[in-house]
Parts: C-alpha cells; sequence; structure tokens
C-alpha cells in the first residue's frame, strides 16, 4: 500500500533577488536551477548540457542509481532585459518528475521570480518522509543561494 501512487506534489513561491534580470535568468537555465537544488545538491556529478543539466544519484549504498536531467524552454522571450517567463521540466530516469513555471520581472532594482510547480507523476506514502523533509529545508536552500522568499506554499493532492 506504500508504494500505490497516490499523491501529486505542487506549489508557488515568490522569490526576491538583489541580482538583474539576466543574472536570475541565467541561474534558473543552468545546470543547477535553483528550485531543484535537493537534486543536484546530493548528486554524485552534475553536468551542463546545451538546456540544463544532468545529475547522477546514487541511493545510500550505492545499490541502484538514477539520473536526472533538467531541461528549459522560453514561454516568453527574454528580450534584452533578461526577464520573461520560462519552463523547467525535470525528468528521472527518462520520465517526467515535474515541471516549474517561472516568471522574472524587474522590480525596485532587483528581480523577483514567480515560480509555479506540479510533480508530471504521482507518489507513494513511502515518500512522504522525504517530501517532509525537503518542504522544511526548502526555504534555507532558496537563501544559500540568494534568494528572499516572500512567499511559499506546498500541498499534496490524490
Amino acid at each position: 500500500m506504500v508504494r500505490v501512487p497516490l499523491l501529486r506534489k505542487s506549489g508557488s513561491a515568490r522569490l526576491r533577488a538583489d541580482a538583474g534580470l539576466a543574472t536570475v535568468r541565467a541561474d534558473f537555465e543552468s545546470a543547477t536551477p535553483p528550485v531543484p537544488a535537493f537534486q543536484w545538491g546530493i548528486a554524485d556529478a552534475v553536468r551542463q548540457t546545451a538546456h540544463g543539466g544532468t545529475y547522477d544519484l546514487s541511493d545510500l549504498f550505492g545499490l541502484g542509481s538514477v539520473i536526472v536531467t533538467t531541461g528549459h524552454r522560453s514561454l516568453v522571450g527574454a528580450g534584452e532585459s533578461g526577464g520573461g517567463s520560462l519552463e523547467l521540466a525535470v525528468r528521472t530516469g527518462g520520465s517526467p518528475w515535474a515541471t516549474y513555471t517561472v516568471s522574472i520581472a524587474e522590480q525596485n532594482g532587483g528581480s523577483v521570480v514567480d515560480v509555479e510547480w506540479t510533480s508530471d507523476r504521482r507518489f507513494g506514502l513511502r515518500r512522504l518522509p522525504q517530501w517532509w523533509v525537503a518542504e522544511r529545508d526548502h526555504t534555507e536552500a532558496l537563501v544559500a543561494q540568494g534568494y528572499t522568499v516572500e512567499a511559499r506554499e506546498a500541498s499534496l493532492s490524490l
């Protein structure tokens, strides 16, 4: 029963950065975008790709491994300023895992980033402890990358 895929994750966040639009957009288009920090943060190896990154992850005892990839595409052009919207897709083992929609705008000399996410697959109850720990520490991970979290909401649904 704990393995039956019942739950789907979703949420939203408003982030603020002192950095300019082009710098913030480059962060989200890099191999290590701010939002999936726990995936690249624990990876055995991180490689830049043309549209994101690839992470090699192994379990605690090295008995299993998975490849996580991120890719991005523009939804609204960045223009010369670097703002706009993009979609960040995370795949694991070649299958869709999560999608993030990111909007970046200039405000008060810095950048405001609105992020909405949803999981592209359901997961079982055995993943709840992992989700809880990640949610508990996610704000601190974003702060460590130079982002102020003005609002953040995450939820589970059937």
